[in-house]
């Protein structure tokens, strides 16, 4: 029986964007630190993405989310790369 991986949210949404003809560009890229007294594994850093959703024609902005998730980390960071 094969297991089908579901993408997260915030990767779901990027996808959906890309398949009806949007594209997409990094606004914002932040590392994130989180701690505390409610942290029993100590801090720890993250990235966080802020993603500008445009039209087909990259010339006007319809959306801006922002994200941590890895897997969608991940992805932008492929896009970027094979982008360039």
């Amino acid at each position: 029986m094969t297991t089908e991986h579901t993408p997260p949210p915030d990767l779901q949404r990027l996808l959906r964007w890309e398949e009806s003809g949007g594209t997409w560009r990094v606004a914002a890229r932040r590392k994130t630190r989180s701690g505390g007294a409610g942290n029993a594994g100590g801090d720890t850093d993250g990235d966080e993405v802020t993603l500008s959703l445009l039209t087909c024609d990259g010339g006007e902005e319809m959306d801006v989310f922002s994200s941590a998730d890895p897997e969608l980390l991940a992805y932008v960071q492929s896009g970027e790369s094979a982008a360039r």
